[in-house]
């Protein structure tokens, strides 16, 4: 696992996903400015925790396709189901 490039990756999606850049939400009185939730990812020495879920080691399946995700430049594919218009 190329933890440096997680980190670089990450910074780039964050960027890509709007951090600090309020969206625009309509509403019933017209539309106010929200700013997007962020996905917590927590990476430690044996494994992960994302969006304040369980704790995943490295070793499973579904923590190596959502790092090798990020690792290739893209949001990870599980958030698809919680983002289907995407981040």
């Amino acid at each position: 696992i190329d933890f440096d490039l997680i980190l670089e990756n990450v910074k780039y999606l964050n960027l890509l996903a709007g951090e600090g850049s309020p969206q625009i939400k309509h509403t019933l009185q017209g539309a106010r400015l929200k700013q997007p939730e962020p996905v917590p990812l927590t990476l430690y020495q044996n494994g992960i925790v994302m969006c304040n879920g369980a704790f995943r080691p490295y070793q499973d399946p579904s923590t190596q396709q959502c790092l090798q995700d990020i690792m290739d430049g893209y949001f990870p594919s599980e958030l698809q189901p919680r983002y289907p218009d995407g981040i």
